[in-house]
């Protein structure tokens, strides 16, 4: 083995490196800025949900407890009146309300105290916070009002979506459904037009009487028959073998996958122009498909991400996605609800720019 050969295919690998601007970029540009959003996204979120507490309570338990609970760092609290709380749940503005009953500290008196818990539900991980602070809280309150006394706490839980089977994959399913297309057909397409336009395919194409837009929607069409098949196998595999949480209308639900895959299409054909190799086409996903996966809501909600982060998910066709799906397999949504027309509007929308600026780009790359 001869050091100088091998010195030499490494140079030559290197220089090939050194003139290529985009790969140079992707190998040290982004990682830097995928882990600085990772992290300002961690770290800016606020991440305490928000809890509304009713006090009904005739007698002075409710008050000490309420006062308890507002100076938990696990939740952030605000007063409502009980008659609020389920239009608060659903509007999102908050995970949960507790209301303390006329009887609250009469009850403890008997040896047992049942406060009234409505939780949202359709976030798993919003629920051991709201019950822990709750349960601290009584304990502080009932030592300090009366000490030695033996309390029986039987809280009444109810959900307004899910229950209490609802787990960690009910949750992400729905949003991993919508991803797992979206990327799929996104790498797909991009790679497949790549080859197309780099073995001739499309030059032949544009020099016959076929117009750029019915080429464009030819395409689109193809890998669409393709991406509704792979969306069907997906669905299916979810609802019946996974068994992820569903409330809504399975039609519905295809659906939205549908205008993720027509989307994620004319998302890659439209990319696929501005690659010259399907190195250089794959460098596309972490520039577009990671900064959606983590702004889009699948991790983090939307409305806990920092002010800037929020701007930027509300132009990004998964975020609308994504929020659709929860609210049709999650909170049993259909398409009388305003804003689930809001997140079909918005995907479509996105569509048809995608296929004018598809033609427009292969317009100019080729003609």
């Amino acid at each position: 083995m001869s050091g100088k050969r091998v010195a030499a295919i490494t140079k030559r690998l290197l220089q090939q490196f050194r003139r290529d601007r985009r790969t140079l970029a992707l190998l040290f540009v982004a990682p830097i800025v995928i882990l600085g959003l990772l992290g300002y996204l961690i770290r800016g979120s606020a991440s305490a949900p928000a809890v509304g507490i009713a006090n009904e309570d005739q007698g002075p338990l409710g008050a000490t407890v309420a006062a308890a609970l507002a100076h938990s760092s696990g939740i952030s609290t605000t007063t409502i009146q009980s008659s609020d709380g389920d239009a608060k749940l659903k509007d999102g503005s908050l995970a949960a309300y507790i209301v303390f009953p006329p009887d609250f500290s009469s009850q403890a008196q008997a040896g047992t105290i049942a406060p009234d818990v409505h939780l949202e539900g359709s976030q798993p991980g919003t629920i051991a916070p709201v019950l822990q602070a709750l349960q601290e809280a009584l304990i502080s309150a009932v030592s300090s009002q009366a000490p030695g006394q033996g309390l029986h706490v039987q809280p009444r839980i109810s959900y307004l979506y899910g229950g209490p089977g609802f787990d960690t994959l009910d949750y992400f399913g729905a949003a991993f459904i919508g991803l797992v297309v979206f990327f799929l057909v996104f790498v797909v397409t991009i790679v497949s037009f790549l080859n197309e336009r780099s073995q001739g395919t499309l030059e032949r194409l544009m020099a016959s009487p076929l117009r750029r837009g019915e080429i464009v929607l030819g395409y689109m069409l193809g890998f669409t028959v393709l991406a509704l098949i792979q969306a069907v196998e997906v669905l299916v595999f979810a609802l019946a073998v996974l068994k992820v949480h569903n409330s809504g209308n399975v039609a519905l639900i295809f659906g939205i996958e549908a205008l993720m895959a027509i989307a994620a299409v004319n998302l890659g054909i439209f990319l696929s122009m501005f690659a010259r190799t399907e190195f250089q086409a794959v460098q596309f996903i972490p520039l577009v498909i990671v900064p959606q996966f983590l702004l889009s809501g699948i991790l983090f909600s939307v409305s806990s991400e920092p002010k800037p982060l929020q701007l930027l998910s509300g132009v990004l066709p998964l975020t609308y996605a994504v929020n659709g799906l929860r609210d049709v397999m999650v909170r049993g949504a259909d398409l009388s609800w305003g804003s689930l027309q809001l997140d079909v509007g918005v995907v479509a929308g996105f569509i048809v720019v995608l296929v004018i600026a598809a033609a427009t780009t292969l317009r100019r790359r080729i003609a």
